[in-house]
Parts: C-alpha cells; structure tokens; sequence
C-alpha cells in the first residue's frame, strides 16, 4: 500500500512542478531560447548587404565611344562596412566609440582588359576600379566603473576597396553592340 501512495504523491508533484513554472520545458513550442544580442545584427548585415562582393555585368564597351571611367566611388556605408568592428565592450565598464568620421576616397587604377573568356558569363573585359578610402576618426574609450575614465585619440584608418565589373564582348561590329546594349539598357 505504501508503494502506490509514494506513487500517487511523486505524480502529484510532479503536476504541481509543471504547473507552477518551475518546470522550462513546460512551455512546448514557446520554451525561451537563449539569443547572444548581436545574432541579429549580423543576419541583417548577412542579408541586405549581400551584392558587395559581387560583380556586375555591364553592356558592351561600344566602338567609336570613349571608353567608361569609374565614377561610381565607394559610399559610406561601404566604407564603414569595410572597416574593422569596434571592440564589443561591456556597458559602463568598457567601451569603444568612433566620433567625427570623416571619409577621404581616391582612385588608384581605372583599367580595361582585353576580352577574355569568364564562366557562367561568356566572353567579357574586366574593368579595374580600384579605390583607397581614408577615414579620419576620433576614438573615444570610456569606462566608468570603478571610476570613470575618458580616453579620446585621433585615429587614422585606410581601407581598399575594389569595384571592378565586367562588360560583355559581342565583337567588333557596331550593330551588334548597339543592339546588346539596347537589349541590356531598354534604351
């Protein structure tokens, strides 16, 4: 008799357990699960900024033009994707913080192969753009535990950035770029 009533009490514990909370798999589907602060920041970084390696295919380089320089400099927000991350810190006990970022961008080669054959594209010429951007920051460490520090130093960071495309190769005829670039552009 004594077996089944230590029975009938370690179920009804048990169920009280499950009840009042204390047990975490109690929630099924909803169970919480543990997520470091910073997954969310790299999956939307994974996700919209996925076309910064890679190469866009241009229209042909048509005959009796002047050929294209790159124009179309690094924006910012590339740039400072392109730099090294700040030191992730603990709040109010350390921290990195970048202030007064000034971005200065120069071209160093603009270039066009000659045609060449490229997988899963055909035959096209590699344009080189390639850019050095400087960055001028101010570097702010702070901490205020267990007394409050501010360190500030000027700081100086280079980053290259290449920007190279291909432009497709139909040949020498002038019609046939011309048409291809009509195609390609819808103009």
């Amino acid at each position: 008799m004594s077996w089944i009533r230590r029975k009938l009490w370690v179920l009804a514990v048990s169920v009280l357990a499950g009840a009042s909370g204390c047990n975490p798999f109690t929630l099924g589907l909803l169970t919480p699960v543990p997520v470091q602060p910073w997954t969310a920041e790299r999956m939307e970084q994974k996700l919209n900024h996925k076309n910064d390696g890679r190469v866009p295919i241009m229209p042909p380089l048509r005959a009796g033009f002047p050929d294209p320089i790159c124009e179309d400099a690094p924006s910012d927000q590339e740039v400072l994707r392109a730099m090294p991350r700040v030191p992730r810190g603990v709040p109010y006990f350390y921290e990195t913080f970048r202030d007064d970022i000034v971005i200065v961008k120069n071209r160093l080669v603009d270039k066009i192969d000659p045609p060449r054959f490229f997988p899963l594209v055909g035959q096209a010429q590699l344009h080189h753009c390639h850019w050095e951007c400087v960055i001028y920051y101010t570097e702010l460490v702070q901490s205020d535990y267990p007394f409050p520090v501010y360190v500030k130093k000027q700081r100086v960071q280079v980053i290259y950035i290449d920007k190279d495309h291909l432009h497709l190769y139909v040949g020498p005829d002038a019609e046939t770029q011309r048409q291809i670039t009509q195609d390609l552009t819808r103009y």
